[in-house]
């Protein structure tokens, strides 16, 4: 090999070394239960909220604690029935479901805060940042800002329809999809436009996807949901 050739070679080699380096170090998660209640203790704003503790009508369907979801594993332990927010959108989501309620309208969660391990998981089963987040960069439900939910009738307890089912990753799940039925448009839209009013901001290629504007001031956190449920000692 050409000696100028090799040099750049081997240039290029360590380049590419330090920049996966780079990209396993851009944060530590959170995973000891001491060190999360004295950041919670120092910061308020910090504590994960139980979604039920502020929306007593929320109904909950927890897709990944079955085998009913996109995977076709369980990714959470069979028994969780909790799921959290940080207080701030914890809080923002019970103004939303207050103002759907006037409709006679909730709100059912598939998904909100997701320990680290489940983001690597995901990544070993998938691999493809189009579907799942990368581990290296953490993702919002890790932090506990993000939720993944549609609307339900309170009285009937049934969904609303809506362009697709949770987790459907072809285009007709994109929020600017207009190829679908009217009505389904119109739910999406009145879910979307009753989350931007909280201060949630949507994905555009899911239409059951919000995150909390703030959430880059939050750590990633692997904490299990019973360390989440559990008092401290």
């Amino acid at each position: 090999m050409n000696k100028n050739i090799a040099t750049v070679y081997c240039a290029l080699i360590v380049s590419m070394a330090w920049a996966q380096e780079k990209q396993t170090i851009e944060f530590k998660p959170i995973k000891d239960k001491i060190s999360f209640y004295n950041m919670v203790e120092r910061d308020s704003l910090q504590a994960m909220i139980e979604l039920k503790s502020l929306i007593p009508t929320v109904q909950y369907e927890l897709r990944y604690a079955s085998k009913n979801n996109f995977t076709g594993q369980r990714l959470y332990p069979k028994n969780t029935h909790t799921t959290y927010l940080r207080r701030k959108p914890a809080m923002a989501l019970a103004k939303v479901a207050e103002e759907l309620k006037g409709k006679g309208l909730g709100i059912k969660i598939w998904d909100a805060y997701r320990p680290y391990r489940t983001t690597v998981r995901f990544w070993e089963l998938i691999h493809d940042e189009r579907f799942v987040a990368n581990p290296s960069k953490g993702s919002g439900h890790n932090r506990g800002t993000s939720v993944d939910l549609t609307l339900v009738d309170l009285k009937s307890g049934k969904e609303l329809e809506m362009p697709t089912p949770f987790d459907d990753f072809s285009p007709a799940a994109f929020h600017g999809a207009l190829n679908i039925d009217g009505f389904r448009i119109r739910n999406r839209a009145l879910l979307k436009s009753t989350m931007e009013k909280y201060g949630f901001v949507p994905l555009e290629t899911e239409w059951w996807h919000y995150s909390w504007q703030g959430a880059s001031a939050y750590d990633v956190l692997d904490l299990s949901f019973k360390v989440l449920g559990s008092k401290i000692d």
